[in-house]
């Protein structure tokens, strides 16, 4: 049976993004997003509020545009898979942390900050970003097909119209 590790989360970044670099040059963002969940306690009637951070990794140039564009406090769509990882601590205790490993995100939201005014319609911008699946196959050769011809005038019916549209 097939399996599926995908995650979607749309959230505020908690602090501005964390970019190095390899020792062969490729490049690690990470971010904390935050996204809140409210309800309504059925035994008090309060609104409740609950914020769950999670901890985003981008790779190579999605991580770069991560870099550049995210700031503190900005939405962003996010598009990847949970991965945990294990480590040691310096006092030798293992630790766990599980991750979402990005390989798409869209900025939502206005400009602000990026120089100029505006959005679109809906009041917001939306640029969307995507990281190149790990084992890209390289390009198909060509395929030669022969040409088709060129529908002439006469057989459309159309070739005693003018250019004008009418609207």
């Amino acid at each position: 049976m097939a399996s599926i590790n995908k995650v979607i989360i749309i959230g505020n970044l908690g602090r501005d993004p964390e970019v190095r670099y390899t020792p062969n040059g490729a490049a690690i963002c990470n971010v904390s997003i935050a996204t809140t969940r409210n309800w309504k306690d059925k035994s008090s009637g309060d609104k409740v509020e609950e914020t769950e951070w999670h901890r985003v990794v981008f790779y190579d140039r999605l991580a770069e545009i991560a870099g550049e564009y995210l700031k503190k406090g900005r939405p962003v769509y996010v598009e990847g898979r949970l991965k945990t990882r294990k480590w040691t601590d310096k006092d030798g205790v293992e630790k766990y942390t599980t991750e979402i490993i990005a390989n798409e995100m869209q900025l939502l939201g206005g400009r602000e900050g990026m120089g100029a005014p505006g959005g679109d319609e809906e009041g917001g911008e939306r640029q969307s970003y995507s990281r190149p699946p790990a084992a890209a196959r390289p390009p198909a050769a060509p395929t030669q097909r022969p040409a088709a011809p060129a529908p002439s005038k006469a057989a459309s019916g159309f070739d005693d119209m003018d250019d004008d549209i009418p609207f």
